[in-house]
C-alpha cells in the first residue's frame, strides 16, 4: 500500500499503549487521525490534547464517509460496531500488527527486538544507545518510556527501532533488516494452541530477515538457538560463555543494579554498568550490545546509553514511599516474568517483600497455576486480588482461591483481598519500616500503586 494515498486514518482502540504511539507518529507525519476506545484515560486525553479526535464509546456513527483506512487492534471483534460499519462503507481496514508492517517498509533500517520476555525493556536499552550515538531513531516502544517523555519517536533517519510482538503472528506483517530474540517461552498459547507452532512462527520471522541484516540470539535460551539454522542474515550469539558476547564478574551496587565484565570473542572490553535490576537483564543489555556494535556504535556510546536508561514504565518502576516501604510497579503476567522479577530484587537491601498480584486471564492462571505459585512464592508476603479478565469471559473453572490454596501448601503468607480500599488497610496494619511492595500484574493493578500513594 501506499500510505499517502490515505487521508483520514481511523483507530479502534487508540488508547492502548501500542495505538496511541503509531496514532502520533501519524499525527506528526501530517494524516487526519481519529479513533475510539471503550473508556477514557491519560492516555486518551493526552491525545486529544495533541489534536486527535477521540470517542469514548465505539458506535457505528463515528464511522463517516471521509474515513479512508481503519486500523483496529486484535481485541477487536467483527461484531464490534466500528468494526461492522466500517466493513460496510467498503473501508480499508488493517488489523495493529499488519499496518505497524506497513510503516516498516518505510525505513530501510528497521530494527525488531522479540521474544516472550524483556522486550520493551531491551528495545528501551537499544532505544537509548541509537540516541546517545546521535542516530535519530524512529521509535515505537510498548511502554512509557522517561527519555522519550512517551512511547515513540519520530526520526529524521533511516532506523526504525520496534518492539515485535509475536501474538497473533503479528511480526511476520514486519520487514525488517535486523532483529533480537532474546527468548521463546510457552507463553500465548491461547493462539498457538503448543510450543510447535510457537517456535514455526519465530523462524518464519527470522526467515524473513536479509543476508545483510544480523540476526542476535540469545544462547542461554535452547529454543533461541535453533534460529540459527533458519536464517540468511549474520547471526550474533549472546550468554554467559561460549557465545560471541560474554560477561564475568558481575557485582551489584545498593540498588541492586549489576556491573560487568564484557567479553567479545573471548576478549575483554571494558567494564558495563546497568540502573535495572536482574541478571536476565545482563543477557537483554548484551542483545542490546551486540546488535549496536552490528551498527559501529561504540562501546563508550553503549555505555552512554545505558547510563541515561533507567527503565521504562511498569518494568520494576519506582513508584514512591508508602508507609516507610519502597513502593515499585511492575507488569509481570507470566511466571517466568514473576521469578525474574522476584530473583532480581534480592540484590536490592531491604527489610521484607510484599507482592500484590492481579493475574492476568482466566485461561493464563489455569495453564500455570502451580507455575505462579512457585514464582509468587519467592516473596515473603503475596496479597492476590481479582483476576484481569482481558479478553475472556470467566469459563475455565479457575479462580482466586486456587491460587491462594497452592500458596498456602507452600506454606506461604498469603490472603485474597478484593478492593484496594482493604488491600491499603491491610498494609498499613502489616507493613514495615524498610519493606519493599510491588503491584504485579498487566491489567489495571497499576493503578493501586497510584492509590496507595494519595492518588485516584
Amino acid at each position: 500500500m501506499q500510505l499517502r494515498d490515505y487521508k483520514h486514518i481511523y483507530m479502534i482502540g487508540i488508547g492502548g499503549i501500542s495505538m496511541s504511539g503509531l496514532a502520533m507518529i501519524l499525527r506528526s507525519w501530517h494524516f487526519l487521525v481519529s479513533g475510539s476506545d471503550q473508556v477514557a484515560s491519560k492516555v486518551t486525553d493526552d491525545l486529544i490534547k495533541n489534536g486527535i479526535a477521540v470517542f469514548i464509546g465505539q458506535k457505528k456513527e463515528n464511522i463517516t464517509d471521509d474515513i479512508d483506512l481503519v486500523v483496529y487492534t486484535a481485541a477487536i471483534k467483527e461484531d464490534n460496531e466500528e468494526f461492522r460499519a466500517a466493513k460496510e462503507k467498503g473501508i480499508l481496514m488493517l488489523e495493529r500488527g499488519a499496518f505497524l508492517g506497513e510503516l516498516t517498509r518505510l525505513f530501510p533500517k528497521t530494527i525488531g527486538i522479540s521474544g516472550t520476555h524483556g522486550k520493551t525493556t531491551t528495545t528501551g536499552m537499544v532505544a537509548s544507545i541509537f540516541l546517545a550515538a546521535k542516530k535519530d531513531p524512529t521509535i515505537q516502544i510498548g511502554a512509557y518510556f522517561d527519555l522519550l517523555e512517551a512511547n515513540y519517536r519520530v526520526g529524521k533517519s533511516p532506523y526504525f527501532i520496534i518492539e515485535a510482538c509475536e501474538y497473533a503472528d503479528s511480526f511476520l506483517s514486519f520487514r525488517e533488516e535486523s532483529a533480537i530474540v532474546l527468548n521463546i517461552d510457552n507463553d500465548h498459547l491461547d493462539y498457538f494452541k503448543n510450543m510447535e507452532n510457537m517456535q514455526q512462527s519465530y523462524q518464519k520471522y527470522v526467515a524473513s530477515l536479509p543476508s545483510n541484516g544480523v540476526l542476535v540470539i540469545n544462547k542461554e535460551d535452547e529454543r533461541c538457538i535453533l534460529l540459527q539454522n533458519y536464517t540468511n542474515a549474520n547471526v550474533v550469539t549472546v550468554g554467559r560463555e561460549n557465545a560471541d558476547w560474554t560477561y564475568d564478574h558481575v557485582s551489584y551496587n545498593l540498588d541492586g543494579y549489576p556491573s560487568f565484565d564484557l567479553y567479545h570473542e573471548g576478549k575483554y572490553q571494558r567494564r558495563i554498568s546497568l540502573h535495572v535490576t536482574g541478571e536476565y537483564n545482563i543477557l537483554n543489555s548484551l542483545c542490546a550490545i551486540a546488535l549496536c556494535s552490528f551498527y559501529q556504535i561504540s562501546l563508550e556510546d553503549i555505555q552512554r546509553g545505558f547510563d541515561a536508561f533507567k527503565g521504562t514504565s511498569r518494568r520494576m518502576e519506582y513508584k514512591g514511599v508508602f508507609r516507610g516501604a519502597s513502593l515499585y510497579d511492575d507488569y509481570a503476567h507470566h511466571p517466568t516474568e514473576v521469578k525474574k522479577t522476584a530473583e532480581g530484587i534480592l540484590k536490592k537491601q531491604f527489610h521484607e517483600s510484599w507482592v500484590i498480584f492481579e493475574c492476568h486471564s482466566y485461561s493464563r492462571l489455569k495453564n500455570y497455576l502451580h507455575e505462579f505459585a512457585t514464582s509468587l512464592s519467592l516473596f515473603d508476603h503475596i496479597i492476590i486480588t481479582d483476576i484481569f479478565p482481558a479478553r475472556e469471559k470467566d469459563i475455565y473453572g479457575v479462580h482466586e482461591s486456587d491460587l491462594q490454596a497452592e500458596l498456602e501448601r507452600l506454606h506461604k503468607d498469603v490472603c485474597y483481598i478484593k478492593t484496594y480500599e482493604d488491600i491499603k488497610n491491610y498494609l498499613i496494619a502489616n507493613v514495615q519500616q524498610n519493606d519493599l511492595i510491588i503491584t504485579m500484574g498487566a491489567g489495571k493493578i497499576t493503578a493501586l500503586a497510584t492509590y496507595l500513594l494519595g492518588g485516584e
